[in-house]
C-alpha cells in the first residue's frame, strides 16, 4: 500500500502546475537546498577542528549547548514546516486501513529537509570524531542514535503541535530568557542537560532512552490522529460567525479602496494573516536588539544597516511576500472580472508601503541609540518602500502557492504556506541594499552608503509608473499558471 501511495503523491507532484513552473526558480531552490546542505556539513567538520585547536572537548563542548540547538529546531519547525498533505477524504470509504494513511503521512515528515539538514551537521561531526582515533567508534555511534532520536522526537512534537502556532512565541521566549539567564549567570541550564547527553555518549546504554521516548510519541502521535481523522471532527471545517466591518472611509479611493479593505479584514478576522503580523512584530524586536549595541560584535555599520533593514521590512516578509496567495481562494473568480492589474497591485503596494512608514514611526526609539541609527532606519525604509516593495510584488508573482484560511485546525492540514521558495526570493530583498551600502561606505567614503541606500529608493520612487508596468505585464503572462496553481489540491 505504501508504494500505491508513493505513486500517487509522485503523479500528484508531475502533474502540478507548480511542476511546470518557472524553471529558473526551480533551479535556484535546488542550488539553495545543495549550498544549505554544504554549509551545515562544513559546519559539523569545523565544530571538531575549532573545538580542537581551542584545546576544548568537541563532544563535551556540543553536549553542553546541544539544548539550544533543539529548542530552536523545534521553534523553527513550528514556524515553517509544512504537515505533509494527502487528499484524505476519497480514501476513508476505501478498504485501507486508517492507521496505514496515517502512518505513511507521519513517515514522510521524517524526510523533509527540517530532518535530513541535522543529518549534514551531525554525522560529518560525528565522522571527523572517529577519524581523529581519540574517540571511540561505538561511543560516537550510540550518542549519534540518540541524538538522531532526539531530532524525530522534535518532528512529532511540531506534528502534535500542527495548529498551536502561536507556541512558537513561547519557544522563542524561552530560548531568549534561558540564554539571558546564562549570559548574565543567573541560570545555567546547560549544568543541567550537559550531563545528560554526555551520558548518551560516555554511557553506551543510556541511548536507549531516547528511542525509548520516541516510541512512546510515536504511539501517542498516531492515536491522536487517529481519532482526529474523521470527517466530523479532525477533518471537519471550521465555522464562526461572520462579523460586519464596513471601513467606509477606504471608499474615496474607489476600486483600490475596496482591495484594501479585503485586506485589512483579512488580517483582522484570520488566524493565519494575524499570526504574520506578529512574526513581522518579533522581526522589529530582533532589529531593535541588533541596532541597540548591547553585543559588542554586533556594534558596527554593516550590522547596523542589517538591523535597519529587518527593522522596517518585518511586514514586507511576512505578509507582503505571499501577495497574492492571500487571494487564491476568490482568485480565478476576481480574474473573471473587469479588473485592472493595476489597480490591485497598486492597492497591496499601499498597504506595504504604509504598513512600513507605521514600523518607521514606532522605530523612533532607535534615537536612544543615537542619530546615525536612526538615520540608517530611514534610509532603510526609504529604500523598502521605492525599491523591495517593488520586488516583494514581482517576487509573489512566482511564489503560487495556494493559502487555504479554513485549513489551520484540521488534522493534517495545509499548515503553512511559507516554504522554502518565499524563503528564497527574501534574499535579493536583504541582499542587494546590504551591497548596495556596502559599496558606498568601502568605496566611497564615510556616510556614503547611507546616501547611496536613500538615493535608490528614491529612484525607485522616481520609477514607480515605470516599474508598475513591468510588474502588471509578469502579473499578466502569469495569470493563468497562477490560477491553474490556485486549483491544486495538493
Amino acid at each position: 500500500m505504501f508504494r500505491k501511495f508513493l505513486s500517487l503523491e509522485w503523479k500528484a507532484f508531475t502533474r502540478s502546475a507548480s511542476f511546470t513552473g518557472n524553471m529558473v526558480l526551480k533551479i535556484f531552490m535546488i542550488i539553495g537546498k545543495i549550498n544549505l546542505a554544504i554549509l551545515f556539513a562544513m559546519g559539523g567538520v569545523g565544530m571538531f577542528f575549532i573545538f580542537e585547536d581551542e584545546r576544548m572537548n568537541p563532544v563535551k563542548t556540543v553536549n553542553k549547548f546541544i539544548i539550544y540547538y533543539f529548542l530552536a529546531d523545534l521553534t523553527i519547525r513550528i514556524i515553517f514546516q509544512s504537515i505533509p498533505v494527502m487528499n484524505i477524504r476519497p480514501l476513508l470509504p476505501m478498504p485501507i486501513k486508517r492507521g496505514t494513511i496515517i502512518s505513511f503521512i507521519m513517515g514522510k515528515t521524517f524526510v523533509s529537509i527540517f530532518t535530513l539538514l541535522p543529518a549534514f551537521l551531525f554525522i560529518p561531526f560525528a565522522a571527523a570524531l572517529i577519524g581523529h582515533g581519540h574517540y571511540p567508534a561505538l561511543n560516537v555511534l550510540v550518542w549519534m542514535a540518540a541524538i538522531w532520536a532526539i531530532v524525530y522526537i522534535n518532528n512529532l512534537i511540531n506534528l502534535l503541535l500542527n495548529g498551536k502556532d502561536n507556541l512558537f512565541i513561547v519557544f522563542i521566549a524561552i530560548i531568549a530568557g534561558l540564554g539571558t539567564l546564562q549570559y548574565y549567570n543567573l541560570f545555567d541550564i546547560t549544568l543541567y542537560t550537559g550531563p545528560l547527553f554526555n551520558s548518551f555518549y560516555n554511557t553506551p546504554y543510556m541511548f536507549i532512552l531516547p528511542l525509548v521516548a520516541l516510541g512512546i510519541l510515536w504511539k501517542y502521535t498516531f492515536a491522536f490522529y487517529t481519532k482526529a481523522m474523521y470527517l466530523d471532527t479532525g477533518l471537519k471545517g471550521k465555522h464562526t460567525e461572520a462579523v460586519t466591518q464596513n471601513l467606509t472611509w477606504l471608499n474615496r479611493f474607489g476600486l483600490m479602496g475596496t482591495f484594501l479593505k479585503n485586506d485589512i479584514k483579512l488580517i483582522k478576522r484570520n488566524k493565519r494573516p494575524r499570526n504574520m503580523v506578529l512574526q513581522g512584530l518579533f522581526l522589529f524586536a530582533y532589529a531593535i536588539f541588533l541596532l541597540s549595541g548591547v553585543l559588542e560584535q554586533y556594534n558596527t555599520p554593516y550590522w547596523k544597516i542589517f538591523g535597519a533593514l529587518a527593522l522596517t521590512n518585518g511586514f514586507m516578509f511576512t505578509f507582503g511576500q505571499l501577495v497574492p496567495s492571500w487571494d487564491s481562494a476568490y482568485y480565478p473568480l476576481m480574474m473573471s472580472q473587469n479588473i485592472k492589474y493595476r489597480e490591485y497591485i497598486s492597492a497591496k503596494w499601499w498597504l506595504i508601503v504604509v504598513a512600513t512608514a507605521v514600523t518607521t514611526l514606532l522605530a523612533s526609539v532607535c534615537l536612544f541609540f543615537g542619530i546615525e541609527v536612526y538615520l540608517m532606519v530611514l534610509a532603510a525604509a526609504l529604500y523598502n518602500m521605492g525599491v523591495n516593495s517593488h520586488l516583494a510584488l514581482l517576487s509573489g508573482a512566482f511564489i503560487k502557492t495556494p493559502i487555504d484560511l479554513s485549513t489551520t485546525q484540521q488534522a493534517f492540514g495545509g499548515k503553512k504556506a511559507f516554504n522554502f521558495k518565499s524563503i528564497l526570493l527574501v534574499l535579493p530583498k536583504i541582499i542587494l541594499p546590504f551591497l548596495v551600502f556596502m559599496y558606498g561606505d568601502k568605496l566611497i567614503g564615510k556616510g556614503a552608503g547611507v546616501a547611496l541606500v536613500v538615493a535608490f529608493g528614491i529612484l525607485g520612487f522616481a520609477f514607480r509608473n515605470m516599474v508598475f508596468k513591468a510588474i502588471e505585464k509578469v502579473y499578466v503572462s502569469e495569470k493563468y499558471s497562477t490560477i491553474d496553481a490556485y486549483k491544486q489540491k495538493n
